[in-house]
């Protein structure tokens, strides 16, 4: 099983191994590398131990076991104007899409030394899929890694768990589906012998755990609590967070309007508690220390809140800040504050005891993936291919920028002295 421990709390799961990067937000879950020495500055033509050009379209952030780095991507094959026009005659939003034909997703394995990529396999090959978001990919779940086995998950179109010694795929799950609307979002998590995901669609809402060992389903548990009636406010793609609350392990899982605790072996709800406003579309995972949770609502009347979970029954409200929460990234903790990204480049520095801001600055850009803390810096990735590097302390202190050709979606990697970036383009290694 994956072994983590979130970082410096007592909250969880096991213990992490140096070297391995085996989820979304790495070994601590919260997007905090074990790593020093990374470059601060870096360019197309400085401090690149390595470039590869990746096949397909995805936005997955890329996990590492070993020397083996992961990542899932999609290669499509656009529908013509004619079937697209058809199937988005039941289309109720109003966003810009992405209507394939067909789709093959497909898991990508790269030497970490080298940058040589090892292995191409398809894991699905999905007819007439979904549509989605153009600003979304048909891979942008990250992948969750194991010793010798990954399982991606891609939403109503699969999981599947991988043997990445034999490259063999062990298991499919295809059963379960709903409206995603933008395409998929939710990141999977393992616990024990659970693999765990959120299904929160416009047309049903529910939480899912599946037997790791077989891919059968384990359990399904619907979204429970008051939602808005409107379809399109009650989807989300968060993503869950394993915390550890009166000594007992809970998934904490945020979605459209309520978060929600509950047992992640039997999928029992525990407790919820409504945003009291509105809050769906929520791309983010929470992060937690060992006093209180801390998330954002997303879209609708966006706020970050912090739950208090020690010394009481159930978690309760601490704090609402409603300025600048991000809609599509998620936080970072350190030494008692918090720091976010706002999706227009507000970066906001908070304390965690009462929410008050010591700062937000504008650093520019457009974000979609979370930052990193690496080092007592906080590296945030921007659509538009710059990486700001910024003092992780009450003073907002701007480090460097630093641009590559392309766009950054996925959320960026560490260890030991390197730094691995994913644009739409290529996979980058910065560093030695």
């Amino acid at each position: 099983m994956i072994h983590r421990i979130l970082l410096p709390l007592l909250l969880l799961n096991s213990v992490s191994f140096a070297g391995n990067w085996p989820e979304w937000r790495g070994p601590s879950a919260q997007g905090q590398a074990n790593a020093s020495g990374l470059p601060e500055t870096w360019s197309e033509t400085s401090n690149i131990a390595w470039k590869t050009p990746l096949p397909g379209r995805g936005h997955s952030t890329p996990v590492m076991w070993g020397d083996h780095i992961w990542l899932t991507t999609a290669i499509e094959k656009t529908a013509t104007s004619e079937e697209a026009k058809r199937r988005l005659e039941s289309n109720t939003g109003d966003q810009p899409l992405v209507v394939l034909s067909s789709v093959s997703l497909r898991a990508v394995c790269v030497d970490r030394n080298s940058g040589k990529i090892l292995h191409d396999i398809e894991l699905l090959n999905v007819k007439d899929p979904q549509w989605a978001h153009q600003l979304n990919s048909y891979a942008s779940p990250t992948p969750v890694l194991e010793e010798g086995r990954l399982y991606a998950h891609f939403g109503s179109f699969g999981t599947v768990a991988l043997d990445t010694k034999t490259q063999k795929v062990l298991w499919k799950n295809e059963e379960l589906n709903v409206m995603h609307e933008n395409g998929p979002g939710s990141t999977a998590v393992l616990h024990g012998d659970r693999l765990i995901s959120h299904f929160d669609g416009s047309d049903q809402q529910f939480i899912a755990g599946f037997d790791k060992n077989t891919g059968k389903l384990a359990w399904k548990t619907s979204r429970s609590g008051d939602m808005d009636p409107r379809p399109q406010q009650k989807k989300a793609y968060g993503t869950p967070l394993i915390v550890t609350i009166n000594g007992q392990p809970q998934v904490v899982s945020s979605a459209a309007n309520n978060i929600y605790g509950y047992d992640p072996q039997t999928g029992q709800e525990l407790w919820k508690i409504h945003y009291g406003e509105l809050g769906f579309s929520m791309s983010t995972v929470p992060v937690a220390d060992d006093q209180q949770i801390y998330f954002s609502t997303a879209f609708g009347k966006s706020a970050v809140i912090a739950l208090k979970h020690a010394g009481v029954k159930t978690p309760e409200v601490a704090w609402r800040n409603n300025k600048n929460a991000p809609k599509m990234c998620s936080p970072v903790l350190h030494n008692d504050l918090l720091f976010y990204v706002d999706d227009g480049g507000i970066v906001s520095c908070v304390d965690v005891k009462t929410g008050e801001a010591f700062y937000r600055e504008r650093i520019g850009g457009k974000f979609s993936a979370s930052p990193i803390l690496a080092d007592g810096k906080l590296y945030f990735s921007s659509r538009e291919g710059v990486v700001t590097v910024i003092a992780a302390s009450k003073q907002f202190k701007i480090l460097s920028q630093n641009t590559l050709d392309g766009s950054l979606m996925a959320s960026p990697i560490a260890d030991g002295s390197a730094l691995f970036l994913r644009t739409d383009k290529a996979l980058y290694k910065i560093g030695k």
